[in-house]
């Protein structure tokens, strides 16, 4: 694992059962298909794509929450993969996570003070008051103040109940978090504030962030690098800049020309993707995008495209920057 790496991820896959087939079978849906990325100390490493595209199955992985079925996580040197709930405890500590939902994470017959301070009872040995005080000031560190410390989650509106979530997940200290659509129930004005909460924490308390997002103006403002994911797999992952100066694969291509564009004289040729979203527990041979893709070859149909470097730091898996198929042409279907 590199030294200035938090997080790697290696070939990593899972599955979940979904439903029997004709004679008894079980059928498979393929959540997170064969993906592989790091995260760098102090970083963002945002994971985009359309719902269900497997973000959020990724981020349980990371941390945890599920296992996988193939592959590996490495946290901070160590893989993690394997181990039992009992070795995970120690280092649940240093992964958190903030939810999409605020009012469905947190618990409502508990006072917001007891949110709070609930890890600190399973991860240090501090005394109810310590946990209190502690509480207090986390709660004035996300912008809250240490009066609303009696109150309880439905007081709350929508974008307080979520600096509630993450004072929460910082009551330990942990090196990573993983946001797992912290905004995307909030209104716009209390996005911003909410992103603009993260960033300062990061650079106050050196975090690493997991961001999940399917909203790409979010995704600019907070992210170092960023992955896009199709039905399971990533397509692409590359600096911020260099994703939206210059995507290489069709599907970030067509993700970026739906971002509005603020300015009203300037004219964006938006790409509209046709066909249906396939799905996951029978996804099409070849590689997954070939039925949308405005681009499609014949290869594409048939053989799976390599995910690879095709420039500094930018991956793509795409097999129109094969070397061989640009040769040749490709056939287009």
């Amino acid at each position: 694992m590199k030294d200035n790496w938090l997080v790697e991820v290696k070939g990593l896959s899972k599955s979940f059962s979904v439903q029997k087939g004709l004679f008894g079978s079980n059928k498979y849906l393929r959540a997170v298909n064969d993906i592989s990325f790091g995260i760098r100390k102090g970083e963002t490493f945002s994971l985009v794509g359309e719902s269900g595209c497997g973000k959020s199955t990724t981020g349980r992985l990371v941390t945890r929450l599920l296992k996988p079925d193939e592959g590996e996580v490495w946290f901070d040197g160590h893989n993690i993969s394997g181990l039992s709930d009992n070795a995970m405890r120690p280092i649940r500590k240093n992964m958190q996570m903030v939810f999409q939902d605020p009012y469905a994470s947190l618990n409502p017959r508990m006072k917001v003070k007891d949110l709070v301070a609930e890890p600190l009872i399973i991860h240090t040995k501090l005394s109810p008051k310590e946990r209190d005080k502690l509480a207090a000031e986390l709660l004035e560190t996300v912008g809250l103040s240490a009066f609303h410390a009696e109150r309880y989650a439905h007081e709350f509106s929508g974008g307080q109940r979520q600096r509630i979530g993450i004072a929460r997940a910082l009551s330990v200290r942990p090196s990573l978090i993983v946001a797992d659509e912290p905004v995307s129930a909030l209104d716009v004005s209390i996005q911003s504030q909410v992103i603009n909460l993260l960033q300062d924490l990061q650079e106050q308390y050196g975090l690493t962030y997991l961001f999940i997002s399917h909203d790409l103006s979010v995704v600019e403002h907070i992210s170092d690098r960023i992955g896009v994911m199709y039905l399971g797999s990533l397509v692409e992952t590359a600096d911020k800049d260099a994703l939206y100066d210059r995507p290489l694969h069709p599907y970030t291509q067509a993700l970026l020309s739906s971002v509005p564009v603020p300015d009203p004289s300037r004219k964006k040729e938006r790409i509209i993707l046709k066909g249906d979203l396939p799905s996951p527990v029978d996804p099409p041979a070849g590689c997954r995008f070939h039925t949308r893709c405005p681009s499609c070859m014949d290869i594409c149909a048939t053989k799976a495209p390599v995910f690879r470097e095709i420039e500094a730091g930018h991956q793509v898996a795409c097999h129109l920057y094969d070397e061989a198929i640009m040769k040749t042409g490709g056939a287009a279907s």
